[in-house]
């Protein structure tokens, strides 16, 4: 079980949160991260309450409140109330200038013997080309099907 992380807000960070949840004209996850510190809050005004009855009253994971505590001690009041932005977001393989390029070569005339581009051809070709180093036939597929193009 990872170690409990206390949570002691300040007056200024109390009133803050207090006044983020009364207002109400937030993002609703904004306003129930500042309900949980308000609860998780062991300062001289707060109530001290365990991860669990917090997660109960919000019917959320206590693993959630334990990470909200975790984000207000590391980084921050205002981290712990926005959601975090993914790290691992994946780069896109076809920029604007690729997709240009694919889509000039699957409305060109198809390789010789082949009465149409397939997809598999198409991303061989792509490759052959120096325009991306791999590329699969789903992210193709996905590619073609945003500029409706029928290649039947």
């Amino acid at each position: 079980m990872p170690k409990k992380v206390v949570v002691e807000l300040t007056g200024e960070e109390r009133r803050q949160l207090e006044e983020l949840v009364n207002k109400g004209k937030s993002l609703a996850r904004k306003i129930e991260h500042a309900r949980i510190l308000l609860k998780a809050d062991q300062g001289a005004q707060g109530p001290g309450r365990t991860d669990e009855r917090i997660a109960q009253a919000y019917d959320g994971s206590p693993l959630t409140v334990g990470r909200i505590r975790q984000r207000l001690v590391e980084v921050g009041l205002e981290d712990a109330l926005v959601r975090r932005r993914q790290e691992q977001a994946s780069r896109r393989k076809l920029d604007g200038a690729a997709e240009a390029k694919l889509i000039a070569l699957a409305c060109g005339p198809p390789p010789q013997g082949r009465r149409r581009w397939t997809l598999r051809l198409l991303a061989d070709k792509i490759v052959e080309l120096e325009i991306v180093d791999s590329l699969g036939r789903e992210t193709l597929r996905k590619t073609l099907k945003k500029t409706s193009l029928n290649l039947g």
